[in-house]
Order: structure tokens, then sequence, then C-alpha cells
């Protein structure tokens, strides 16, 4: 420890012992309080000396004792019963508590004693009945994660501005109705959540907040947001959902970092443009008043995942939905849409939602199939309402008598192999005889009796990338679908995940609902990087492994209808991230 350590059996570095032999500059706390022998175990302090890490949650504790403040000022208990220390009960050779958790208690204030702890990095102290917050606060000027979420702060003290190394703050579910001045200057905050609070404005100054990527403003009472916002040159992720949003500044839609923008429940009529939101992977808008949807709303979302549109009041959707080349979940319920552009069918959706609607160009039992059945019913419109002469012609000189039952005009047009709804037991060789030279980006056997993959699927190895064998009998998967090199959606009706699938690390979307699969082997699922869609819906799984969690990559994961007991329904309903922050919060340490 230096050139001021002795050595010897009962020694101790000199340094630290003139520090406890003086007066402590900061012994002038008073030392009474609650009594730490019974609501701290003598072990759980031990352990914090050496780790640096203390967690106190859920202990029934309405104040903190005092040897937790003084954990890193005062010589432990076992220090005045024993003078013959080994080497793992050197307490004078402890770690500075950087991380303090004393979260879910019942308490109702924090002394200034907190200025005890200069270390720490982290202090969680959510689920609490905390009206304010100790001035002292300011001098934790290393801490990086706070966290006093579902507590009862009215205001913030100004001393939370000088935490200038703060990355993450969560306030939410507290009685916030305004934030502090001065704010601002927490120029490292990374993610910073205010949902659940009763917030009516939000700050221009808040453009400042420079290192921000993540910001929640859910659940308060904001009419308006500041056009400033658009100066957040890194915000990712926009949370705006359940306000009284009238309309959204222009200048929003100049955010070129933005990715995920939520705008449900609130008042909004009109949408803005999003010329610069070139990254924007969802717009959740549902629940909203809008009347219109135009061509200039879509044609900048180059890089558009999820469009949610549910609960408006929209009449038609424009042709120019079909730009949206990369969209794969539409959702359209509950609106007055009496038509849709046949042209929609062309897009590689993988959820579409139309329930509520008073369609009259689509019967509904086709809906009630789902989204394939649709996309393919409005591809077969767009043949019928006659392809140019070109393409018939093409269609019938490449259409010989023993291609009669396949569907040329899919594989030239729509680059796709469709052999489906047939209760086929094997897929004949003239269907893929009839690829000839042409480009297969998509495969459909679904709705026949095929008992096992088809072995000339290989064939198409270098160049198919959707492949849909849902209402089949297969009972088990060859070692042939790996083979399938660009292969990103799978679609299959099964009752066990195959093992075959965690080794297709290329598959972005798994859809294996209404099976009976028991289980999941959530380190295998982490492997697979590419996956973003896991639907398990209405399967047997009795319980969810918390290491499912770490699937971070997952950006849709749907487990309603599964006879598990947690995750309960109402953290389903908060939906993926939510979902994954409950599971990786229960992973045993």
């Amino acid at each position: 420890m230096g050139g001021a350590a002795v050595s010897g059996p009962g020694t101790l570095n000199m340094s630290r012992m003139k520090r406890m032999a003086g007066p402590d500059p900061r012994a002038g706390f008073k030392a009474g309080g609650t009594d730490c022998s019974t609501s701290v175990p003598q072990g759980l302090l031990k352990a914090a000396r050496k780790s640096g890490q203390l967690n106190l949650s859920g202990r029934n504790l309405s104040e903190v004792p005092q040897c937790v403040w003084r954990i890193n000022v005062d010589i432990p208990e076992e220090a005045n019963q024993n003078l013959s220390f080994g080497a793992t009960e050197r307490w004078w050779e402890q770690t500075d508590l950087t991380k303090l958790i004393i979260s879910n208690n019942k308490l109702q204030s924090l002394t200034d004693d907190l200025r005890l702890l200069p270390a720490l990095t982290v202090l969680d102290i959510h689920d609490n009945q905390l009206t304010s917050l100790p001035s002292a606060i300011r001098e934790l000027a290393n801490l990086q994660k706070l966290n006093i979420s579902h507590n009862k702060l009215k205001i913030l003290p100004e001393e939370i501005t000088n935490l200038r190394n703060l990355k993450w703050l969560y306030l939410q579910h507290n009685e916030l109705i305004c934030i502090s001045e001065g704010f601002e200057q927490l120029s490292n905050l990374e993610d910073l959540d205010l949902s659940n609070n009763r917030l009516t404005t939000v700050p221009a100054s808040f453009s400042s907040l420079s290192s921000l990527v993540r910001l929640n403003l859910s659940s308060n009472q904001l009419k308006s947001l500041p056009a400033e916002i658009n100066r957040m040159k890194r915000l990712k992720h926009l949370d705006c959902n359940s306000n009284l949003l009238e309309t959204i500044p222009p200048e929003l839609a100049g955010m070129e970092s933005l990715e995920m923008l939520y705008l449900r429940r609130n008042k909004l009529r009109f949408l803005p443009e999003f010329p610069s939101c070139s990254l924007l992977k969802e717009l959740h808008i549902g629940e909203n008043q809008i009347e219109m949807l135009e061509a200039e709303h879509l044609k900048h979302l180059n890089s558009i995942l999820v469009l949610d549109l549910r609960d408006n009041k929209l009449k038609s959707v424009p042709d120019e939905i079909i730009l949206l080349h990369s969209l794969e979940r539409l959702d359209l319920s509950n609106n007055d849409i009496s038509s849709l552009p046949y042209s929609l069918g062309n897009l590689r959706l993988k959820f579409l939602a139309l329930e509520g609607n008073p369609l009259r160009t689509i019967r509904r039992e086709i809906i009630n199939k789902g989204t394939q059945e649709v996309l393919k019913y409005l591809r077969s419109k767009i043949k019928d309402d006659g392809p140019s002469q070109r393409d018939s012609a093409t269609e019938t000189a490449m259409t010989l008598p023993s291609e009669s039952r396949v569907n040329v005009h899919a594989i030239i047009t729509l680059k796709m192999l469709d052999y489906s709804d047939k209760q086929a037991t094997l897929i004949p060789d003239e269907v893929f005889d009839a690829v000839k030279s042409n480009i297969i980006t998509s495969v459909n056997f679904s709705k026949n009796q095929l008992c096992e993959i088809p072995k000339r699927m290989v064939e198409l190895k270098e160049m198919v990338s959707d492949v849909n064998l849902s209402f089949n009998k297969l009972s088990s998967i060859s070692l042939e679908l790996c083979m399938l090199q660009k292969l990103s959606f799978l679609d299959l009706r099964f009752k066990m995940l195959p093992e075959v699938l965690y080794r297709i690390f290329t598959l972005e979307t798994i859809l294996i609902s209404n099976n009976q699969v028991g289980s999941v082997d959530p380190q295998k699922m982490k492997m697979m990087e590419n996956l973003t869609t896991l639907d398990l819906q209405n399967n047997d799984l009795l319980q969810i492994p918390p290491e499912l969690g770490n699937c971070v990559n997952l950006r849709t994961l749907l487990l309603d209808g599964n006879p598990f007991r947690v995750p309960r329904a109402a953290i389903l309903m908060k939906g993926t991230a939510a979902i994954l922050e409950y599971l990786r919060d229960r992973i045993p340490t």
C-alpha cells in the first residue's frame, strides 16, 4: 500500500491509522438512528467494503441506518474484536462504496449524511416515499446513474444540476410540475426519463442537452414541444405518448439522428413531413385524430420498419405507401378506411392490422387469415386489374403445360415461388423447374401437408430471404435450411423450437405463435444478433427465462397467451423494451 505500510499480522496502513486516530472532519453527524445490527446484517456491510456495492432493496426501511452512510468512515465492529486479520479481512484496505441501492423501502427523506459517500457512481432510490432530496446531493460529483423514480417529488433541487458526470437520470412516476433552472448544465446526460409526472412545458433550454440519446416525456400534460428540440443532435429515442399535443413543431422533422418517435394518445390532427429523419425506424402515432395521410408524409421515411396509425380517422391510404420498402409492421386498425391500394401487397410486411375498418374490397375471412393472406390477395388483384400486354405475353410464353399449376406471374413480377394452399404432401419438381434463371427472394409453401422441407430448396440458397412454411405437418427441420445464405424471415408452425433455427444467424424474424413450444434457449437466442422479431404467442411456455432479457436486439417480443405467471400482463402491455428490462432485472447475480 505504498511506502508507509509495515508488515506483520495485525499491523495497519499508517496513513489510514492516522485518519482513524485523529478527529474525523466528517464525524460531526449524529451517530444514532436505525440500529444496524437489526436492519443491515454485518456480513452484508463486510461484503460491501470489498465490492464497493451495497443492495438494501426491499428491507422495509423507514430511514437509512447510520452505518450505511458511514461505511467508509467508521472502523467496523469486527475490528474491535480481533487484532489479527487475514488477507480477506483487512478492512482498512476497503473499497469506497460506488453503488448503493436502497429502492423499494419506506424512506420519506434522506439526510445530508449522503455526502459521506462521495465515490458513489450509482444511487438507486426508486419506489420510496421521498418528497424531496437533500442539498448535499450536489457533492456526489462522481455520480453517473441516479434513479429516483416512483417517489413523490414535486420539485427537483437546483443542486442536482451540479452532477455534471450524470449519464442516466430516471425521474418517472413522481409529481413534478416543472423542471429545474440550469437543468441544461447536465451536458453528459444520455438517458432521461420524465414520464408519468405533471409537466405542462419543456423549456427551450433543454436543447442544450447535447449528449442526450433517449428522452421519455410520456404521460405528462404537454401541449407543445419547443422548436429548439431539433438541436439535440444525438437524440435517437423520443417518447411523447399520452400528452395533450395538438401539433408537432416542423423542426422536429429535421432531427437527423432520430430512430424512434412515439406520439400515441395525443390530439394530433396533422403530421409533419420528415425530410431529414432518414434513420427513423419506428413511428407510433396511434390514438390521435389524424384524418389524412399524404405522400409528403411518407416519401422520406426510407428506413421505417414500424408504422403505427391505429385509432385515428384515416379514410384512405395513399398509393405512395409502396415507397416504404423497409416497412415490416403496419397498424391501420380502427380507422375509417374503406379500401386499400393493391400496391400494398408488394410490400414485404410481416404484420398488417386492419381490424375495425369498414373495408369493402377485402372479405372478412381473408383478413382473418392473417397478414400473408391479405398481401397475397392484394397482389392477385394487381394481376386481375390487368398486367401490361408484355407481361401477359411473357407469362403465356413461359407457362408450359407442365407448369400450369405454377404462378409464373409471381415468379417474374414478385420474385416469389408460390405453391401455397394446395394440401400437397410434396412440392412437385415442376414448381422448382419453373424458376429457370429468374431471381427468387421469397418462397411460400404454406397450407400444405409437408412433413419435411423440400430438398430442392437448396437450389435457391444464394437468393431466397423469405420462407413461409406455416400450416404444414413438419415434425423436424433438416440442416439444409442452414444453407440458405440470405434467409432473414421464416414463418413456421411447430411443436418445439427447432435446434437448427439457432444456427441461422441471418434470421431477423421468427414467427412461431399458436404452437406447443414449451421452452426457448436464451443463450443460443442471444447469439442470433440479427433477430429483431420473436413471436411466441399462444404456446405452452410455463416460464420465461430471465436471460432472454439479454437479447437486446429484439424490437418485437410477443409472449401473450402462454401459461406462465411472470411477467404479468401489466408488464407485457408496456411493450418489448419493458419486458426485456424486467427480465434482465431478474437474472441471478
